[in-house]
């Protein structure tokens, strides 16, 4: 079983990077790739853990991109984890998520909600090798009562729409795909389902994306082979994977519960620089 997206604490999943290759080990996968959110922090362990449980590790992170106001997310893949040139621009991005959480506790105190910004934001502060977002907040707010779950403190606050969002500022989708392959890596559109701007990819393949996640928890069949045949068409290399948090705000997504075929798999290693 192969699983190509997933997280740890270096952003905002649940699961240190043990704990996830324990999960994964017991799920019965034999490939997985760590792709936390703008940053490598978790990958170290993960990769020891993997060798020491008999995966096979895949260097991965999920690079925030804006596009019109929308996010988008590209995964990376093969890529040098040590390349000075990645790792200053990931601390660049890191550095506009503690703004970004500190504008939004900004906000939500003009709202009469006081949270206390420096303790959220502590374990990027201490480790920079950590990425801030705002499921942290969500979780402070949970903690004060302001919410009885994280789903309901993005509902009331944090998404796009409600008091307390504030938008993100990231460099475009078409220079992380050159940030990735820079790098030596793969660079793959993540859940274009959930993004819903099919329209952009024509020219994302045009700046040089390989492939395309058509595999996604949270696609359902007829998105599945919608970005299939997409893919096909595209001539883009498919990547797939959970998109597993250990964290209900991210909806039921389990390690296994999405994978990609092992013939796909071979597609995308090929794409490798």
């Amino acid at each position: 079983m192969i699983d190509l997206h997933t997280h740890t604490t270096a952003s905002d999943g649940r699961c240190r990077p043990g704990e996830l290759i324990a999960q994964a080990a017991a799920a019965g996968i034999r490939t997985l790739s760590v792709t936390d959110h703008d940053t490598v922090g978790g990958s170290a362990d993960a990769e020891a853990a993997c060798r020491a449980a008999g995966i096979e590790f895949v260097s991965g992170i999920e690079i925030t991109a804006v596009r019109d106001e929308v996010d988008v997310h590209v995964l990376g893949y093969f890529f040098d984890a040590t390349s000075p040139t990645l790792a200053t621009f990931l601390a660049e991005q890191r550095q506009r998520r503690l703004d970004r959480v500190r504008e939004i506790v900004a906000r939500l105190a003009r709202l009469g909600i006081p949270l206390d910004a420096e303790s959220i934001l502590r374990p990027g502060i201490e480790d920079g090798a950590k990425s801030a977002g705002r499921p942290w907040i969500a979780r402070a707010l949970v903690a004060a009562g302001q919410a009885a779950s994280t789903d309901e403190a993005f509902d009331r606050w944090l998404a796009r729409g409600r008091p307390a969002f504030v938008a993100r500022l990231a460099a475009g989708p078409d220079e992380i795909v050159a940030r990735i392959h820079e790098a030596g890596g793969v660079a793959s559109f993540a859940h274009p389902g959930l993004v819903r701007h099919d329209e952009w990819l024509p020219g994302l393949v045009d700046a040089g994306l390989d492939a395309l996640e058509a595999y996604h928890s949270e696609h359902d069949a007829a998105e599945t082979m919608r970005y299939l045949d997409l893919a096909r068409r595209l001539g883009l290399a498919l990547s797939g994977g959970s998109d597993y948090h250990g964290d209900p705000s991210h909806g039921a997504a389990q390690l296994g519960g999405v994978a990609l075929p092992p013939e796909e798999f071979e597609k995308l290693k090929r794409r490798r620089r």
